[in-house]
């Protein structure tokens, strides 16, 4: 489902007031949201004002809200927290989170999730780039 009715920020988001109210009507099962940042103090962060009530909304209107956020995100605060890290039911990061972040996260977060980045990387990316298999 696309929400139009305000504006696009950096990062491509639609946001503004047309978009949190349709989100306030809505009933949703699970939402995946990407963060600019993660950390013990601040929770899940962005640094563009106009997407946090956005975010915000999401998180009121769904059941399940699954985080997604590669090791990198880890200690980055961005200027408003969207919600504390305990408000998603599962985190997916990649293996190359610190072991001080996974002991945080595995007692804020129901399900932490590690992907392997390797395993997902393709055998033969010039084949890819190509269009072969």
């Amino acid at each position: 489902m696309v929400l139009t009715g305000g504006v696009r920020t950096p990062s491509d988001a639609l946001v503004g007031s047309v978009a949190v109210q349709t989100l306030h009507s809505l009933h949703l099962d699970v939402v995946f949201m990407g963060v600019h940042g993660m950390s013990e103090r601040a929770g899940y962060t962005t640094p563009n004002l106009m997407e946090v009530d956005t975010n915000r909304a999401f998180l009121g209107s769904t059941e399940h809200l699954v985080v997604l956020a590669d090791h990198t995100k880890w200690n980055v605060t961005g200027l408003s927290s969207i919600a504390p890290l305990s408000a998603a039911t599962a985190l997916i990061t990649d293996r190359h989170l610190p072991a001080h972040a996974r002991a945080v996260l595995e007692n804020e977060v129901s399900t932490l999730v590690l992907a392997d980045p390797q395993f997902n990387e393709p055998s033969n990316p010039t084949a890819l780039a190509a269009g072969g298999n």
